[in-house]
């Protein structure tokens, strides 16, 4: 049971402030410990898809989220000259409807969420030990805080699951990512693919259409730092893709601000939670952007977490119904990037080939080869 009991979440990012949510609606006192000096605007889009939403929904907060968020129609995926090669239409069954939306607003939405259910959030608290024994925190300034549970939603960089799991051995995929936002030129409510030897790049319209997301990704062996906040050359993303045609260079020409990072795979962690401690989201299985899922499986995960402390469950039975899913999704992520980066022409036009015939003769078939993850409800 939580209820009455402190409980300490580290990160008020989207795994943090679900699970403290979800925590103070079943009783407990919460309190989020966030390093940044504020919640501020950071990031760029995200894809909230049907099995994130059940989630939000669950907690009260899914009519919030659709307000701020544009639904996508379709995805589009063009070939490298710009023709489109095939159109799904999320049209054809509600059950797909995906919400895109800024992570700002989505993490605001969340942010007054945890504190309408009574959570304490304090900003600027670094944290620089963690006692998972004793359930306890060090910050920066030499306080220290203990709970009666302590949950690590602190990301990639975790001190929680170094602390259960020990040093991390992740390693660089031979891929970089570029995040970008502009003002929308007018692409309707869709996310487009354009897909190209060794490189692709997606976007889709945020906040109401006015804005477009963009995020590239491009292999090559020269090594990037982690991370979303390392500022780039604009002219360097434009290099990357000038030989794509469509609409690709009309919207890169408009990108004046760009921040490069380096992909790398981490291990899904081996344990998620001893004693009073516990991980969730980033912090216990990263993932690739393949699928769209990082925040998706963060909530899932903050929804089961509280959950099972709630029914008097220990941690263990948290890990066990959560990580041979999160393996499967960042599996098959893992596994879905060289599907737009074929690189011999042949090659690449038969593949192209049989999705347009593959979608024209079975657009179910297509629209529903990923149903194992959005028909998931972990609420019910």
């Amino acid at each position: 049971m939580v209820i009455g009991q402190d409980i300490t979440v580290l990160g008020a990012g989207v795994a943090g402030l679900s699970v403290a949510r979800a925590l103070a609606l079943r009783g407990a006192r919460v309190k989020v410990l966030e390093q940044a000096a504020a919640i501020t605007e950071v990031g760029a889009g995200l894809q909230i898809s049907q099995n994130g939403l059940r989630v939000l929904d669950a907690l009260g907060l899914g009519d919030a989220l659709r307000a701020r968020a544009v639904q996508s129609r379709a995805v589009v995926l063009h070939n490298q000259r710009g023709r489109e090669v095939m159109r799904m239409d999320l049209t054809r069954r509600a059950d797909r409807a995906t919400l895109l939306v800024h992570r700002a607003d989505l993490i605001d939405v969340l942010a007054d969420g945890a504190r309408e259910a009574g959570v304490s959030i304090r900003c600027g608290a670094r944290v620089t030990d963690v006692d998972i024994a004793a359930a306890q925190v060090t910050l920066a300034d030499g306080a220290t805080l203990q709970a009666g549970l302590l949950i690590g939603a602190d990301g990639v960089q975790s001190r929680v699951r170094a602390a259960l799991n020990g040093a991390d051995k992740a390693f660089f995929t031979g891929q970089v990512a570029w995040r970008a936002l502009i003002p929308n030129p007018g692409q309707g409510p869709e996310a487009q693919v354009h897909m190209g030897a060794g490189r692709h790049l997606v976007c889709y319209p945020l906040r109401g259409g006015q804005l477009l997301n963009i995020v590239a990704v491009q292999e090559r062996r020269q090594w990037a730092a982690e991370g979303w906040n390392h500022p780039d050359d604009p002219g360097h993303l434009r290099a990357a893709f000038a030989d794509f045609g469509g609409t690709v260079r009309g919207i890169l020409a408009r990108v004046d601000q760009t921040h490069l990072w380096g992909l790398f795979r981490h291990p899904v962690a081996r344990v998620w939670g001893q004693g009073r401690a516990a991980i969730l989201g980033d912090a216990s299985h990263p993932t690739l952007p393949f699928l769209a899922q990082g925040a998706n499986l963060a909530l899932e995960d903050a929804f089961v977490l509280a959950r099972c402390l709630a029914e008097g469950d220990d941690v263990h039975r948290y890990q066990a119904l959560r990580r041979p899913r999160t393996e499967r999704v960042i599996a098959a992520a893992n596994g879905n990037a060289w599907k737009f980066h074929l690189r011999a022409p042949l090659v690449q036009t038969l593949a192209h080939t049989a999705l347009r015939i593959g979608n024209a003769l079975a657009p179910a078939r297509m629209l529903g080869q990923f149903d194992w993850i959005y028909d998931v409800d972990v609420t019910t």
